[in-house]
């Protein structure tokens, strides 16, 4: 059965999304097609529609969520109509080499390096006014009903609040794992950018044990949540008449142990990897660094032993840790409350997208 539902479409780029009526075609073999309850606004749909992110036009974007499995089609056995799920913007097939490797995640199947818009099979799922509308990353969640690859779910408890747990799909779970799977930062840790996905890396660094955590951003007001959340030290770059790293290198004496960079930024990304300490230091990049912009830096920088590294959906594999941080959060081994600024219908989407973009 096709279901025709609401859906929030980007017809353009720098144009408000559009609700419009869609048609939802039935999963195909190995697909899923599910009921979103909860989504969350990430910076990455953000980019998309600025141009930072490539991806083809018309689409619905989405990419943080949680819902109920509507259909499944033939040969789907991981999940069953009524699981709920939140769906993988990081697929996990489990037989490329990347899903094979202990330290790999970027599973290959993923659409994020290539972005073709479409199903694994090269077609799309969804259809407004006659023209065929493109996926994203795989998910799709600005929709009421969404159609994904089984290797892109993930079955979590049925007793998990969708409005919260939604943010494993993304935010939380990209953050919190840079802390403590890619970096395992203990000791001294500074964080650029305290969006949701840089309050998470606080609250992953203080899981992992760090003694200090300083928290950069040139919005103040972020500081009260993020000190709330773990920071000991809040610094914006704007009081200072010298670059940020040298700050922050003056603050700790030889720079921090571990450095996260999560904005997306080409110049915090160099002021991340300066300000940590140069024979051992260790940086990570967290943002989506933005399309067709270069870095330059003076290789100096990594010549005495410095690290830099990157991180995707937190380093975890997908399918088998996204139920994992379900149950912990379900256990209270941490908090997802104080990500969660504002809840709107999903008819106010615009709304959202103008509060993530003056800073609240």
């Amino acid at each position: 059965q096709v279901i025709k539902c609401k859906a929030a479409v980007a017809w353009e780029a720098n144009k408000p999304f559009s609700i419009e009526e869609v048609e939802v075609a039935p999963p195909k073999a190995h697909e899923v097609r599910i009921k979103i309850v909860a989504t969350g606004i990430c910076r990455s749909d953000d980019h998309v529609v600025t141009g930072g992110l490539i991806t083809p036009f018309p689409v619905i974007l989405g990419h943080e969520a949680a819902g109920i499995v509507e259909s499944v089609g033939q040969g789907v056995t991981s999940v069953k109509p009524g699981d709920k799920v939140i769906p993988l913007f990081i697929p996990q097939c489990g037989e490329c080499s990347n899903c094979l490797n202990a330290n790999g995640n970027l599973c290959s199947k993923n659409d994020l390096s290539s972005t073709t818009g479409f199903m694994p099979d090269g077609t799309s799922r969804f259809t407004c006014k006659g023209k065929v509308i493109h996926h994203f990353v795989g998910t799709s969640t600005f929709t009421e009903y969404t159609v994904v690859h089984e290797s892109s779910v993930a079955k979590i408890d049925s007793a998990a609040p969708l409005e919260k747990v939604c943010l494993i799909g993304c935010g939380f779970s990209t953050g919190y794992g840079a802390a403590v799977q890619t970096a395992k930062a203990s000791s001294t840790c500074a964080i650029f950018g305290l969006g949701g996905v840089g309050l998470s890396v606080v609250m992953g660094c203080k899981a992992a044990g760090a003694s200090r955590i300083i928290a950069v951003d040139i919005n103040s007001d972020k500081f009260a949540k993020a000190k709330e959340l773990g920071a000991t030290d809040c610094v914006n770059p704007k009081d200072f008449k010298k670059p940020i790293h040298e700050v922050l290198i003056e603050m700790t004496g030889q720079g921090v142990d571990y450095s996260f960079e999560v904005i997306g930024r080409i110049d915090t990304m160099t002021a991340a990897l300066a300000c940590c300490q140069y024979n051992y230091g260790v940086s990570v990049i967290v943002g989506v660094p933005p399309a067709a912009q270069k870095i330059t830096f003076d290789p100096m920088l990594l010549f005495t032993g410095r690290t830099w590294k990157g991180s995707v959906f937190g380093g975890w594999k997908s399918k088998d840790s996204v139920p994992k941080l379900v149950a912990d959060y379900m256990k209270k081994k941490f908090v997802l409350d104080p990500l969660i600024t504002h809840t709107l219908p999903f008819n106010k989407i615009n709304e959202g997208f103008d509060l993530l973009r003056a800073g609240k």
